[in-house]
């Protein structure tokens, strides 16, 4: 891993949530952004959101003080990260360097894997990786990596589905699987924090559903892996080209 071009330590890790309705996912949120915190003591960390919950990003970034580097907690590409929160950027803070999303990773594989062995997974289950869902194709093929990681990592298909917006859906697998002579099913909720799309999850009628991948020492390692990429001059895909789109057409 290189090493950044500068010290993170003068500057400002900011993380990029969407936000959410449900108590539960904001103190989830919370938590996870601590334990950024204490993976690197002596770094400032701060938390924004893009809608919904506060404190919003756009104030976060116009306070934080030194170097900024935003890392989205967003799983997948999608509107939120190549378009909404590269508009906040372009608009409070433009000399911010902007990450990529969280996945796909190795490191969220483990925890998903983890967090079904928890549920219960058996070896005959059929495993389904539930997202939230995009109308942008290059987020559901983000979706589709992560169920090629999980499916090597449990040595059985996963097959991808959306709760909201992409094909197949959520209710369109369980219909599938539901009319066969399937084994049990097991739905790996691919989402960091509980709230309205892993309630979606816990009613598709599935045999069990995984925890969200929540708080886990694998989620701030990645977090801080992702600012150390765009720190030391890694360009985050798409993402650059996304900023300055919307430094343009906010101009």
């Amino acid at each position: 891993m290189r090493t950044p071009s500068w010290d993170a330590r003068d500057g400002t890790l900011v993380l990029g949530a969407h936000g959410t309705r449900s108590a539960a996912g904001e103190a989830a949120l919370a938590e996870l952004a601590a334990r950024v915190r204490r993976a690197r003591p002596g770094h400032r960390v701060e938390l924004g959101f893009l809608e919904i919950s506060s404190p919003a990003l756009s104030g976060v970034l116009a306070a934080a003080p030194g170097p900024v580097v935003v890392v989205p907690l967003l799983l997948a590409g999608g509107y939120h990260v190549h378009i909404d929160l590269p508009t906040v950027v372009a608009a409070a803070r433009p000399d911010a360097l902007v990450a990529g999303p969280l996945g796909p990773h190795p490191l969220l594989t483990s925890v998903l894997a983890r967090r079904l062995a928890s549920a219960g997974l058996r070896p005959t289950d059929t495993v389904v990786l539930g997202a939230a869902g995009s109308s942008d194709p290059a987020a559901l093929a983000d979706v589709r990596a992560a169920a090629r990681l999980l499916s090597v990592r449990l040595a059985r298909p996963v097959t991808a589905a959306f709760a909201s917006a992409g094909s197949p859906s959520l209710a369109q697998v369980m219909d599938r699987l539901r009319s066969s002579p399937a084994p049990r099913v097991a739905v790996a909720s691919y989402l960091l924090a509980p709230g309205h799309f892993h309630d979606r999850m816990v009613d598709c009628g599935a045999d069990l559903v995984a925890r969200p991948l929540g708080v886990e020492e694998e989620l701030a390692a990645l977090v801080w892996h992702r600012h150390d990429e765009v720190a030391a001059g890694v360009p985050a895909a798409g993402h650059a080209l996304a900023v300055r789109t919307a430094r343009v057409s906010s101009a």
